[in-house]
């Protein structure tokens, strides 16, 4: 048995998510998780609310409410539409935890100690009408790199490319927009990335079966220009993890707190430990997850993102693990994304632009957003949400080829020999072949969903439902119990079985629709299918099953129109 371990980045607080930062990390790890799980392996998969920096202090000033409790309160909501989406964490931290508080001061002691920390004296913007300075995202204007006119002080959305408040053309403040803005004089803590550079550079050069995209953008930030910068990892903020060195107060660093990117990270191995403290668990329950030392050498620990987080997640958070001196568990694989668009431009949090998954959920089950947003996974290159592609993939694949399935022959058993599998007649040529294709595509479906290639895992389990359909079709067991009973008998039992199989296969792509057919067929075993052959004769004749409702209702031209009218991507 394997063991895996699997984060998906942490979502802001700043709101309900959309479905493009679903699908970039939450969702793909999800499906990861429940494959895995599945296989039999042992999984810990984790994931967070991302509580500190300037979007958690912006969105609780704008709903009038303290941070602390602000965030106390979305972290519950987050949570709850997790679980309705079928996000199966083993726990859903926070970083605002005591244990990231604790694990974040640890880090940044280490690495002081190992001269890894350096102290600046440096200007900052500081906005006159606001009193106060303007770190991250207090401050917007165009990013000198691609002309993007609403960068941020910390990141470009744009072209991602890191920031400084400083280097912002005509910058504003966005608590108030004033342009009344200075430099003033203030001390910070910067991460000697610089130093670790030729480290970090061959780590990543041994990870030959990174996907492009994450070892490109690594390598750009690695040597474009002035190659690695040291990156201030403090803020003149209220609210966040105050800075320490270790348990010590650290001089000059009084009233200041970690930056968001160094202890959202480090919330990964918070977690675990949130998670081993809410079970009573001691610390090597959740050490044996992150240290090498502690039995995390067998580990395999596979991260999934957006693209925009590859630089943080290959770069800096490394650089604080390898340099802490501890003998911390580092990644094994990056799965990044590119980003899905929504209907003609960006979905976004903090602009209010797009679907969001509290509304998802108002209009349809979580499985009909699910099986769209993995099968259209943005994994080559971007990809765009359009309700017309929507309705078209739910009504072809799930309503007409699953669903169909299922109905067709579950109603044609109960009609001709009840509710029960019958009995009676034995495989032909036909029947053999079936088989044989089964077996290949199931083997073909695993190599893409151990490789973490989502579409095409999607486009082979669709075929997998098709060759049911097509079996179906050609066997005719209607036209069949006309003349030879026996022998259609045996065609209704393989089609049977043939939806556990399928239960079985799509529980990581649509959980609750195979909990659904399990619970219809009366399964008592979800056991993987190594043996596909064997696995089609799991429910033997006389097991009893109950015909399903109807799985997925196909959208009416009437609704696309509805909710493309509805949703037409801007949520006050």
């Amino acid at each position: 048995m394997a063991r895996i371990l699997i984060t998906s980045a942490i979502p802001y607080i700043n709101g309900i998510k959309h479905l493009g930062n679903l699908v970039g990390s939450q969702l793909p790890a999800d499906l990861f998780a429940r494959y895995q799980r599945g296989r039999g392996n042992e999984v810990m998969f984790l994931c967070a609310t991302d509580e500190h920096g300037t979007p958690a202090e912006l969105a609780a000033a704008k709903a009038g409410k303290p941070v602390a409790d602000y965030c106390a309160e979305m972290h519950e909501v987050q949570a709850d539409i997790a679980r309705r989406f079928g996000l199966s964490f083993d726990h859903f931290g926070r970083s605002s935890s005591p244990q990231n508080h604790a694990l974040t001061q640890h880090f940044a002691g280490q690495l002081a100690e190992h001269g890894l920390i350096r102290e600046v004296v440096e200007q900052q913007m500081y906005s006159r009408a606001d009193g106060r300075f303007l770190p991250d995202r207090y401050i917007e204007g165009t990013c000198p790199n691609c002309g993007f006119e609403s960068a941020r002080g910390d990141q470009c959305d744009n072209c991602t490319k890191q920031l400084d408040p400083t280097d912002l053309i005509n910058p504003h403040s966005t608590i108030s927009g004033s342009t009344d803005l200075e430099l003033r004089e203030t001390k910070h803590l910067y991460l000697r990335q610089s130093a670790m550079k030729d480290k970090l550079e061959a780590w990543i050069d041994s990870k030959t079966d990174w996907p492009v995209l994450t070892t490109s953008i690594a390598k750009k930030w690695l040597n474009d220009g002035d190659g690695l910068q040291d990156r201030g990892i403090t803020r003149d903020l209220d609210w966040g993890i105050p800075v320490k060195k270790g348990a010590e107060d650290w001089p000059g660093m009084e009233g200041k707190v970690f930056y968001v990117w160094f202890d959202a990270p480090i919330e990964y191995i918070a977690c675990a430990k949130e998670w081993a403290d809410a079970k009573g668990l001691d610390d090597s329950a959740w050490q044996r997850w992150w240290r090498t030392d502690k039995g995390a050498d067998d580990v395999r620990y596979v991260e999934f993102m957006g693209k925009d987080n590859v630089p943080f997640h290959t770069l800096g958070f490394p650089a604080t693990l390898m340099g802490s001196g501890e003998p911390w568990k580092l990644v094994d694989y990056i799965k990044s994304f590119n980003y899905l668009n929504y209907d003609g431009g960006q979905f976004s949090t903090s602009r209010g632009r797009g679907v969001f998954m509290d509304q998802a959920l108002e209009i349809l089950p979580a499985d009909y957003w699910r099986w769209w947003l993995l099968s259209h996974a943005p994994e080559s290159s971007d990809a765009e949400f359009t309700w017309d592609n929507f309705q078209v993939s739910v009504n072809k694949d799930l309503a007409d080829v699953l669903g169909n399935f299922v109905s067709r022959i579950t109603k044609f058993c109960r009609s001709k020999f009840g509710e029960a599998v019958p009995e009676g007649g034995a495989y032909g040529s036909q029947e053999e072949a079936l088989l044989a294709d089964l077996t290949a595509r199931v083997r073909a479906y695993e190599g893409c969903m151990e490789a973490m290639e989502v579409r095409k895992a999607s486009q082979e389990l669709r075929a997998i439902w098709v060759a049911g359909n097509e079996y179906l079709q050609s066997a005719a067991p209607w036209s069949t119990f006309k003349t030879d009973p026996e022998t259609a008998a045996m065609q209704v039992r393989l089609g049977l079985n043939l939806i556990r199989l399928y239960a079985v296969l799509s529980a990581p792509f649509i959980p609750f629709t195979s909990a659904r057919l399990a619970e219809a067929m009366g399964i008592p075993d979800l056991g993987w299918p190594d043996d596909v052959a064997a696995a089609l004769t799991a429910l033997p004749a006389g097991h009893g099953f109950s015909v399903p409702d109807v799985l997925f209702a196909k959208i009416s031209d009437e609704d696309r129109e509805d909710w493309q009218s509805r949703f037409a991507g801007i949520r006050s």
